[in-house]
């Protein structure tokens, strides 16, 4: 019986020693740098019909005029081909640049919050804060498609759980470092694709003046365009 058992013991283990690594491998950390798929303003007004969804900047806050209205952004981003479905999310962090503080080097906090409805990138272009006459398909304050569909409240529906915020200051370079919100935001977007509407960003909107100008995705200068540095685990093959 002795003899059996010890036989069975050098056999197991030698099962374990040459079918573990093909068995059990661990797929390795992998890092990706995206751009975003849209971005768009949302331009405060009564009747919904501004827009800048082209414009090379993406105004956040309260303007000084007219009236101090306010102004968000929206900026969503494509994993499709770039982080495989069933990934583990580990890290997460938006880079975006100011070209343009309305209250100079004062800090402001800018919010992101996870985007409940469906919108669209129109071809409208503001060429400042003021924005442009709204085209079909732009988001408006009012419209998340202008003009037939309208979110459930004007500046845009999203889950009121912060995601990440960061205090934004002058013309430079501002991160929003990972957070456990931000990974279960991309987490969620991976695992239901059809759930992916991006983020709104939400400045200071207490007074005025308080808007933050960011460069945009259709910014001619590529290297403030915004980018998203993901870190994941690929499923093990």
């Amino acid at each position: 019986m002795r003899r059996l058992f010890i036989v069975l013991l050098v056999g197991l283990l030698g099962w374990i020693i040459t079918s573990t690594p093909a068995q059990q491998k661990t797929a390795v950390e992998e890092t990706k740098q995206l751009q975003p798929s849209r971005d768009a303003n949302l331009i405060e007004s009564s009747d919904g019909t501004l827009g800048n969804s082209q414009g090379q900047g993406i105004f956040v806050g309260r303007t000084g005029q007219p009236q101090g209205s306010r102004r968000r952004g929206l900026i969503a981003f494509d994993f499709a081909g770039a982080i495989p479905p069933r990934s583990r999310i580990l890290s997460v962090a938006l880079t975006m640049t100011v070209q343009l503080s309305a209250n100079g080097d004062q800090p402001s906090p800018v919010n992101l919050y996870r985007v409940l409805r469906p919108w669209k990138e129109g071809t409208s272009v503001g060429l400042g804060g003021r924005g442009a006459q709204a085209t079909d398909g732009d988001p408006t304050w009012i419209h998340s498609v202008y003009p037939t569909r309208r979110w459930s409240r004007p500046g845009g529906d999203y889950l009121n759980i912060l995601s990440a915020k960061t205090e934004v200051r002058g013309a430079g370079v501002y991160t929003w470092n990972s957070t456990p919100g931000l990974v279960a935001d991309v987490q969620e977007w991976i695992n239901s694709p059809q759930e992916n509407f991006g983020w709104i960003l939400i400045g200071d909107e207490s007074k005025a003046p308080t808007a933050k100008v960011f460069h945009s995705r259709e910014s001619s200068e590529v290297p403030t365009q915004p980018s998203l540095t993901v870190t994941f685990r690929p499923p093990a093959k």
